[in-house]
């Protein structure tokens, strides 16, 4: 009983670790832009779709309340690096350090914008993604775990993806650059989030083995309890 008790923990903390990681890694590394099949994009783009995959776990397994509390967790971390980079763009460089001052806030002043824009953002896109996800699952009766995860993501998708490239880079590009990144990165995460979704249920599968058919079954339960409707319905 014991170690039934510890399984939901050490999953959420592996599902939370996973979340935290790539989401700092995306807002620290956004403001830098690549060129990659004859489009422009932010280094963003590559950790930030994880984020999503590990909603969605989240989504399936612990329901709605647990999503919105470790996105709300999500902002704060993100305000507490800003707060810190703002904080350390304060302090003068050594003369012997390998990285001026100069160089650090040409990095990091931008990195600033790109949180200040993903928490706006991010907040938006996951409580959309949350709701949407929740919608299509009470729809589908539990079932095709696909639809929501894709589903939700491509709504909560379209909104962070533009708001984050307006306020983040709204000062050094035009409007039609602009628009064209931030459809680019949308593009992107959507053809991301539909390549990982064999990646999603090899992630389930995993899951339910580790958990156990008995505790699988009663957090699924209680997950699909929480949006309102009966827990006979067959997850999947």
């Amino acid at each position: 009983m014991h170690a039934l008790k510890q399984k939901p923990v050490i999953l959420y903390t592996v599902l939370l670790s996973f979340f935290l990681t790539f989401l700092l890694l995306a807002e620290l590394t956004g403001s830098k832009l690549f060129f990659a099949f004859g489009f422009t994009m932010t280094m963003g783009v590559i950790p930030f779709p994880i984020t999503f995959l590990v909603t969605d776990l989240l989504n399936e397994y612990f329901g709605r309340k647990v999503v919105r509390a470790t996105t709300f967790l999500g902002m704060v971390m993100i305000a507490f690096a800003y707060l810190l980079i703002v904080i350390d763009m304060q302090i003068p460089a050594s003369p012997d350090s390998p990285i001026d001052d100069a160089s650090f806030e040409r990095v990091f002043a931008n990195s600033g914008l790109v949180i200040l824009g993903s928490i706006i953002a991010y907040l938006i896109g996951q409580m959309i993604d949350l709701h949407t996800f929740h919608f299509l699952r009470k729809k589908t009766k539990g079932k095709h775990i696909w639809l929501r995860a894709t589903g939700s993501t491509v709504i909560s998708q379209l909104i962070d993806s533009f708001v984050v490239i307006f306020i983040a880079l709204g000062k050094y590009h035009s409007v039609s650059k602009l628009v064209s990144i931030a459809s680019t990165n949308f593009l992107y995460k959507m053809g991301v989030a539909i390549l990982i979704t064999p990646l999603l249920y090899a992630i389930h599968i995993y899951i339910d083995r580790y958990l156990g058919e008995t505790l699988k079954t009663q957090m699924l339960k209680e997950a699909m309890e929480e949006e309102g409707y009966e827990s006979t319905i067959q997850p999947g």
